[in-house]
């Protein structure tokens, strides 16, 4: 399938945009939506439309299923998109993709889950040669294929794919363990189950064909991500020191690059704006106020650049 194969006569021409596939519902839907706005997209969707034409870019969004969105990439239908490494991997694209970066939000794991209680599985190779249900065969194959010693055609482990509500299939008697996703771990355990074993941490990623039709223009959506994400990591604090303390306080908040320092009025002082990751804010503030820091602010910021 080509890109022209998203165009009928009942659809916008995306012949010379640049399509931008995001998941069309679930987990990412809206954290995909809010990136897409804080990176500057403008668009209009109709109701019960997959395509929307960005009304300041040359992009058409298309809105997919999560797990048909690697493949498309990877096929050339589609030339950037959104999904969950696990899709990437799942789908046995990983090859076919080029993963520009990861994004941060959308942080799960692929567990493999079995009854808490009176079964005697306390790891991933007690359940070998059993029966496993889940929506993700090929890594769980492979995984209890590697348990196994085998390739996947010869494990004796029974893999059953089910669609949804994996997590009933042990309480149902359909299966001894389960791979699934899983975020906070409550409906696993309101299921009676727990985890043995991690095959893998997901999160969603920004990925794009290995021959992009347009490379300029993906160059400048991965240009705003990674600014977005740097704000969203740091804030920029500023103080006033001592220039005797200024080298002690810039190992305590060295920046990502360094700190940017400004003579002030006052002999021998200087003025430092600087940096610093959110989560090591208050420390760091503790740090340097031990160094002789005074006058310390933090501010927010809304975007950044490399």
């Amino acid at each position: 399938m080509s890109s022209s194969s998203f165009v009928n006569s009942s659809l916008p021409d995306t012949s010379d945009r640049m399509l931008f596939a995001v998941p069309k519902k679930g987990r990412l839907y809206d954290q995909c939506l809010s990136l897409l706005s804080n990176i500057g997209i403008e668009f209009n969707r109709k109701p019960r439309h997959d395509i929307a034409l960005a009304t300041n870019m040359p992009i058409a969004l298309v809105f997919l299923p999560a797990a048909d969105i690697a493949a498309y990439v990877a096929n050339g239908n589609i030339d950037l998109g959104i999904t969950g490494l696990d899709i990437i991997r799942e789908s046995q694209t990983e090859n076919d993709v080029a993963e520009l970066m990861r994004l941060g939000f959308g942080k799960c794991k692929l567990q493999v889950q079995a009854p808490a209680v009176n079964t005697g599985v306390a790891s991933a190779g007690d359940l070998v040669g059993k029966r496993i249900v889940t929506s993700f065969i090929n890594l769980t194959k492979e995984k209890f294929a590697e348990l196994e010693g085998v390739s996947v055609d010869r494990m004796s482990t029974q893999v059953r794919f089910v669609s949804g509500s994996v997590e009933a299939a042990c309480g149902l008697g359909l299966a001894d363990g389960i791979v699934d996703l899983v975020e906070s771990g409550d409906t696993m355990r309101a299921a009676g189950l727990h985890a043995v074993d991690t095959i893998l941490e997901t999160e969603s990623v920004l990925i794009t064909n290995k021959h992009p039709r347009f490379p300029k223009l993906a160059g400048v959506i991965k240009q705003r991500v990674e600014g977005l994400l740097t704000a969203r990591k740091y804030v920029l604090c500023q103080y006033n020191i001592a220039r005797e303390n200024l080298e002690a306080a810039c190992r305590v908040a060295p920046g990502r690059q360094a700190p940017t320092v400004t003579t002030l009025e006052q002999d021998g002082w200087v003025a430092v704006s600087v940096m610093v990751e959110k989560k090591m804010l208050n420390d760091t503030m503790d740090k340097l106020q031990e160094a002789g820091a005074i006058d310390l602010l933090v501010l927010q910021i809304a975007n950044a650049r490399a």
